[in-house]
């Protein structure tokens, strides 16, 4: 079922350089239709570091237990990510798919099996035939390309309407060096980790070690504090790739992630995974609204996440905003379910910049028609203050409206 581009999807795509030492190519394998772009392989220079964070579900899809067991490494030479079908409780089938898939694609890139990182995105429970990778995987390899960002956005795409890139430059001892960055997500969107499906890309001379550290550090802020749905999928998956290839024009070798050169590196990092985060808010299933939920004066910042999380993922709350009603008694609910320190006396809310409610009472200079007026906006910022304490945390959502029921009510047909 088409459902258009996500009307929140940005105005416009930037354009993403070249990282040296990364080529990518596309290919339809007909995992689940015909003729249909569905696989995408990146292939890295020699000595590319990789550093990854992976979904806690506990039921787990055979890429992710894949990744998760050559992350120890730290060594890549490529990435095979197909959409269409997730290998996610598949049992010994999806593993021995998994294991297949690393050695095809190993033996047209020239590589070690566990030099090849898996992701999969689809449908849950169905049996992937890795053996089609078979039939395209050395023209994958024939023709990679540097500039096909664009195309593996798309081929790794599911019910996404856009497709999610982001890129940053960064200043590294005498070099600029490169950060691109692709991503999927649109439904079962509540990270635990890090994303749905995200890709990290620089030519930065980086040690895996260090590249983990920053990736845990820029996580929780970025991914981990979107929602979509409250449902946290069997496949999220970060990697990160630096090919080290900017040490020839310059940039020094990184051991540590608290290497003072690496500031401006730090900030473009984050600049990628936050543009990606939101991105993934915006083509929400069926989403008309962009949420920004932003609660303050709560006792610990763990604890105004967890409430800013309970008022993103209430389906009461998110009905509201797509009826475009700013009802404040579905955000105390949520507030109070959170199982966090909070007083009713002491709570104060507001949608768009108008307070509406105000120490556990409406606001007495509530307007109707100038809160109306406000919720019809595309971005809405819904903030709660509870008058505890300094914590404070932000996260991303998206209303719930009927087409998020229409979309995932036929997913499989």
């Amino acid at each position: 079922m088409s459902h258009g581009i996500s009307p929140l999807a940005p105005k416009s795509v930037p354009h993403l350089p070249p990282v040296a030492g990364v080529r990518l190519a596309t290919a339809a394998a007909g995992l689940r239709y015909r003729d249909r772009t569905d696989v995408m392989l990146a292939l890295f220079d020699a000595g590319t570091a990789v550093a990854g964070t992976l979904t806690r579900s506990k039921c787990p899809s055979a890429p992710v237990d894949w990744c998760r067991a050559r992350l120890r490494g730290g060594k890549a030479r490529a990435l095979v990510v197909n959409s269409g079908n997730a290998n996610a409780f598949t049992g010994k089938n999806g593993r021995d798919a998994a294991k297949l898939t690393a050695e095809l694609a190993a033996a047209a890139a020239g590589c070690k099996p566990g030099e090849v990182f898996l992701a999969s995105t689809g449908v849950i429970g169905e049996p992937l035939k890795a053996s089609a990778f078979d039939g395209v995987m050395g023209a994958l390899v024939a023709g990679a390309h540097p500039d096909r960002w664009l195309d593996a956005a798309r081929a790794i795409m599911t019910t996404d309407t856009f497709p999610k890139v982001a890129t940053a430059s960064a200043r590294l001892g005498s070099a600029s060096v490169i950060i691109n960055g692709i991503a999927k997500g649109a439904g079962m969107i509540a990270p635990d980790m890090a994303t749905m499906l995200a890709f990290v890309f620089t030519d930065a001379p980086i040690t895996a070690a260090a590249l983990q550290t920053l990736l845990n550090r820029n996580v929780d802020d970025t991914f981990n504090a979107v929602t979509v749905d409250g449902d946290t999928s069997t496949s999220d998956t970060l990697l990160a790739f630096a090919t080290g290839a900017a040490r020839a024009r310059g940039a020094p070798r990184i051991a540590s992630a608290s290497d003072p050169r690496l500031k401006q590196f730090r900030v473009g990092l984050n600049a990628v995974l936050a543009s990606l985060a939101e991105q993934i808010a915006r083509d929400g299933e069926g989403a008309r609204k962009l949420v920004e939920i932003k609660v303050e004066g709560a006792v610990s910042k763990r604890s105004a996440r967890r409430i800013a999380l309970s008022i993103a993922n209430s389906p009461l709350v998110k009905t509201a905003i797509a009826g475009e009603d700013a009802n404040w008694g579905r955000v105390v609910m949520a507030v109070g379910k959170a199982g966090e320190p909070a007083d009713r006396d002491r709570l104060s809310i507001w949608f768009g910049g108008i307070r509406v409610a105000h120490r556990g009472e409406r606001d007495p200079a509530y307007d109707e028609a100038a809160v109306a007026a406000a919720m019809k906006k595309p971005e809405i910022l819904l903030k709660v203050a509870l008058g505890l304490g300094r914590g404070r945390d932000r996260v991303l959502t998206c209303d719930l409206t009927k087409d998020y029921i229409a979309i995932n009510g036929d997913y499989r047909s």
